[in-house]
């Protein structure tokens, strides 16, 4: 997973709901030193709450995205942070910076 160009993460899960097992499998493959070069809050939910678990980033260029963790599993939330990566990164590459 690319997380050059993250700079900020939200998440909200549930420890104790199986629907949260994206949210926590996503904050385990952040680097080691995520907390240096990014922004990184997390959101415990009480045990019986029925409120959605979702993953919120936001990117070095602005864009914002909200994942629904529930209906996205860990491939489907990775595939939309490298997509928007991939971007910035081919960007980055053709103005030289």
């Amino acid at each position: 997973m690319i997380t050059r160009f993250i700079t900020e993460v939200s998440t909200v899960f549930n420890p104790f709901s199986p629907k949260a097992k994206t949210a926590r499998l996503f904050l385990s493959f952040l680097p080691p030193d995520a907390r240096q070069t990014m922004k990184v809050s997390t959101k415990l939910l009480p045990r019986i709450s029925k409120d959605p678990s979702f993953v919120q980033l936001k990117f070095r260029d602005g864009k914002e995205m909200k994942l629904d963790t529930e209906k996205l599993g860990i491939k489907g939330v990775m595939e939309e942070v490298d997509r928007h990566s991939r971007i910035l990164s081919r960007q980055e590459e053709l103005t030289g910076n």
